[in-house]
């Protein structure tokens, strides 16, 4: 509910999900007369429909916060129309027919009376209690894909959300890139969010939901082998390059997991620190990197302002980087893995990280709201260039950044018709691709930078709203997710930028290609980075 444009956007009506669950629901919280329920019951009705997307503890995730300050001062019953209608910006769907009118009266009382919860605890001990085994011998798995493919590399996941953040529509689907027919879907349950794949073993992939369950995927077999629970909500997940380790970051408790590769939970790392106006603060998890650098982790304390590089040996020592900025989030590596590169929302900076002296390297200026996405760099004329997306619109001025990694320094900020969320580029491929995330018919479209001179050159109409593209491995062909009425992915050719190909799933999201593996940084070449 009331889902901010920020990451945000309408679906296609379908028809209700999880209807048995729902009626159960709605037994339990009314009689036949509709009266308000009671406030266990509430909480247990927001939790179910609204926290996946705007946090277990009232406190925002992927849209704002809904708690008795945000929402103090608003209408009642502009409330309730906001709630059965959805908001055609955003993933809120209309929840009418859904819920019923006493039970969104009674969920407007609920949010305007109830304060942000407190940081409710997931210990080591609730992780190993959500452990479930699918596939109890793994032995017996198939040794080669049971589908056709040419290569592992060609698979592209795609985080499908579902109508409602749950049910069926929610999974991640598998598609082979050469053909772009889908050769798996894994369902989750509630949205997916990420997903990662093991570095050393080309079978094994991990996606993690919004609310921070995590399933290890056999892509062989198309099967999840087993799936473990890490926190209560948090986007951050990352595979270390021997695939022998996972990390997992959550929102909700302000923690971080280290978990084998079976996902079996060794440490957890209380996140907490100075942040740079000096207050100790207690974190959410933003960022989570395994880099083909080093056995580390890094990941960053979106709160407190710091990195943290965690070495993968005995104890897990961590070295703690500070004052890197102000709401910390997303990042991508460079140079062989060994830089890493750290938006800051609220200082509208990218922090250059040297992941082998654990220093800051240069603070670079970049848009309004820098949002790096899964990051994006090239070579051209012997400078490696690297994108940077911005969200914000300070005094309208939608950018693009561009800096030169090599020297630290910025080259250009490009003109674009929007905020913007997610780049993409590949060493074949001619483009740099955008995502526009505006509120208007704008947000059907991504744009097409040209690598070499460093403007915009086609602008795409992808029939829906179009966020999160990625380029195939081989760098011919460009996948975009299509939300609102699009309910698809749409293929582009790279270069001809002619439509390819269309994928229909529920409320597409995320895209990731198995090629990162090879090359980490989105538009860098695999020797560019071994």
């Amino acid at each position: 509910m009331f889902n901010s444009r920020k990451t945000g956007k309408k679906m296609k009506k379908t028809s209700p999900l999880n209807k048995p669950f729902l009626l159960g629901a709605v037994a339990l919280l009314f009689s036949a007369s509709g009266v308000q329920a009671s406030s266990d019951n509430m909480h247990k009705l927001y939790q179910d429909n609204c926290a996946s997307c705007h946090g277990s503890d009232h406190g925002g995730y992927l849209a704002p916060a809904l708690n008795s300050e945000t929402l103090k001062g608003r209408s009642p019953t502009a409330l309730r129309s906001l709630i059965m209608t959805g908001s055609f910006e955003t993933l809120m769907p209309p929840f009418y027919g859904r819920l019923s009118d006493g039970e969104i009266r009674s969920m407007v009382k609920h949010l305007q009376s109830t304060p942000k919860l407190k940081n409710p605890p997931w210990t080591i001990k609730d992780m190993k209690a959500s452990l479930k085994v699918y596939v109890k011998d793994e032995s017996k798995l198939p040794s080669k894909p049971t589908y056709q493919i040419d290569s592992m590399d060609d698979l592209i996941g795609v985080a499908a959300r579902g109508k409602y953040g749950r049910g069926t529509g929610s999974k991640a689907v598998f598609i082979n890139s050469k053909t772009h027919k889908i050769v798996g879907e894994i369902e989750t349950g509630t949205a997916a969010h990420i997903i990662d794949f093991d570095p050393a073993n080309e079978r094994w992939a991990y996606v993690k939901t919004d609310t921070a369950e995590i399933f290890k995927v056999d892509l062989y077999s198309m099967k999840a082998v087993r799936s473990i629970k890490t926190g209560y909500n948090g986007p951050g997940m990352g595979v270390s390059r021997d695939g022998k380790y996972v990390m997992a970051g959550s929102f909700v408790p302000h923690n971080a997991v280290i978990l084998n590769s079976d996902l079996e939970p060794l440490k957890v790392l209380e996140l907490e620190g100075i942040d740079p106006d000096g207050k100790m603060v207690s974190s959410d998890s933003g960022m989570i990197i395994g880099t083909p650098y080093a056995d580390v982790f890094a990941i960053a304390l979106e709160n407190a302002g710091q990195v943290w590089v965690v070495d993968l040996k005995e104890g897990f020592p961590i070295t703690k980087i500070k004052n890197v900025g102000r709401h910390l989030h997303d990042a991508f590596l460079t140079h062989k893995g060994q830089k890493l590169m750290v938006a800051s929302y609220d200082d509208s900076i990218v922090a250059a990280i040297d992941l082998k002296e654990r220093k800051i390297i240069k603070k670079l200026k970049a848009g309004c709201v820098p949002h790096v996405g899964g990051g994006a760099a090239v070579k051209v004329n012997g400078r490696t260039l690297g994108f940077g997306t911005n969200f914000g619109t300070c005094d309208n001025n939608t950018v693009v950044s561009v800096w030169d990694l090599d020297k630290m320094e910025l080259v250009k900020q490009v003109p674009v018709s929007g905020g913007t969320e997610s780049p993409a580029a590949h060493a074949n491929a001619p483009y740099v691709a955008v995502d526009i995330i505006t509120k208007d018919r704008r947000a059907r479209t991504i744009q097409l930078i040209d690598k070499k001179s460093l403007k915009v050159v086609k602008t795409l109409d992808v029939g829906g709203h179009a966020y999160f593209p990625e380029y195939s491995a081989d760098g011919k062909y460009l996948y975009v997710s299509a939300g609102y009425a699009g309910d698809e992915v749409v293929v582009f050719d790279s270069k001809t930028l002619k439509k390819q190909a269309s994928i229909q799933m529920e409320s597409p999201a995320g895209i990731f290609s198995r090629g990162r593996v090879k090359y980490m940084t989105r538009g860098l070449s695999p020797d560019e980075m071994e």
